[in-house]
């Protein structure tokens, strides 16, 4: 990966003001080794390391002691709150039946900070018992990220990443694609005005399905309403639709297609003879219905089997890895239909 000079022993040590011997001794020296050397020593190569990012160039490790064949996982939201557990659990069923596959053990990096405090650069950080990590999340830490793409530690993010000070390997979703692919089944439904239910970014995975949406209108479909968040109250939602005249709408998040569909059915509409609903692949927020929505599957097991496959071969082989993304297969559902007659959202 082509990029400014990354950091080594010799660049540590002379941050440190000691010999690069002592920087090797402090990163991988036995206790008996270790004991020779001062404690303001240690503690400003220590201190060296914490504030420049640095982590063992992994070749020179393995050429000095082999690997510990462990691989991190760090998520930059917690991994196993029932909010959270959908989304999560697929990637971590797939990195973990890829990583028994290449005879890797796992370790879950929880010492991270909580909340949206949550750094993989935290204080004390256990990034060097791992020879390399997976990273996920929703949205990364855009200084962390650079920190790690002109660093010498192998990593490979989950999902699309743009570029930091460098490429970023990567593993993710084709949103874009998948979502364009559900617009123009729309417009050949005759739909013409349509209602998009989400933010437009910042995070890739969701500035990927609003550049999908935009790119396929026009020829006769425009967007009829905006609804720029998410968690909005259901009836300000159905109202909204109702008001712009959208025969359908295009949902972020399942949670707030699953509590509009429920609304709707209370005030006598139905789905999709009335309007039309589409859920763009993502369910952040618990959301259950008995109602199966128009989407795509997003992949989320084989990108964490890819993304381990690519980091095991960075560890193993020192190459760059690469960015990949992976289709979005469409879901046929039930709430996309032909366009209402007379082509107007039906009022209550």
């Amino acid at each position: 990966m082509a990029g400014p000079k990354r950091l080594t022993q010799h660049d540590i040590a002379k941050l440190a003001g000691v010999s690069q011997a002592t920087v090797s001794l402090v990163l991988n020296g036995a206790p008996i080794a270790l004991a020779r050397i001062p404690q303001e020593t240690r503690e400003r190569v220590q201190h060296v390391i914490r504030t420049t990012g640095y982590v063992a160039d992994p070749i020179a490790r393995r050429m000095a002691k082999g690997l510990n064949r462990i691989l991190g996982v760090f998520t930059y939201e917690p991994a196993f709150p029932s909010e959270q557990a959908d989304f999560f659990a697929p990637f971590l069923l797939g990195i973990e039946e890829e990583a028994q596959q290449q005879n890797y053990d796992l370790l879950l990096l929880t010492s991270a900070g909580v909340g949206g405090d949550r750094k993989i650069f935290s204080e004390g950080n256990r990034l060097r018992i791992a020879d390399g990590c997976l990273v996920l999340g929703r949205e990364f830490d855009r200084t962390e990220l650079e920190r790690l793409v002109l660093g010498d530690y192998p990593f490979v993010a989950i999902g699309r990443r743009e570029d930091a000070g460098g490429p970023v390997p990567y593993v993710g979703g084709d949103y874009a694609a998948g979502t364009r692919q559900l617009v123009e089944k729309a417009r050949s439904l005759g739909h013409s005005k349509l209602a998009y239910i989400g933010p437009k970014g910042p995070a890739e995975s969701i500035a990927d399905r609003w550049r999908g949406f935009v790119s396929a209108l026009g020829q006769g479909v425009e967007l009829a309403l905006h609804i720029d968040a998410v968690n909005r109250p259901a009836a300000e939602i159905l109202d909204a639709i109702a008001g712009s005249g959208a025969t359908a709408a295009f949902f972020i998040e399942l949670a707030d297609a699953v509590r509009v569909e429920a609304l709707a059915r209370e005030r006598g509409l139905e789905v999709p003879q009335d309007f039309s609903m589409v859920v763009l692949g993502s369910h952040i927020r618990a959301g259950r219905s008995p109602v199966r929505f128009t989407s795509y599957e997003i992949p989320r097991e084989e990108m964490g089997r890819q993304a381990t496959a690519m980091l095991v071969n960075r560890i193993e082989t020192g190459s760059a890895g690469s960015q990949v993304l992976l289709t979005c297969e469409p879901v046929e559902g039930e709430t996309l239909g032909p366009v209402p007659m007379g082509s107007t959202t039906k009022r209550t």
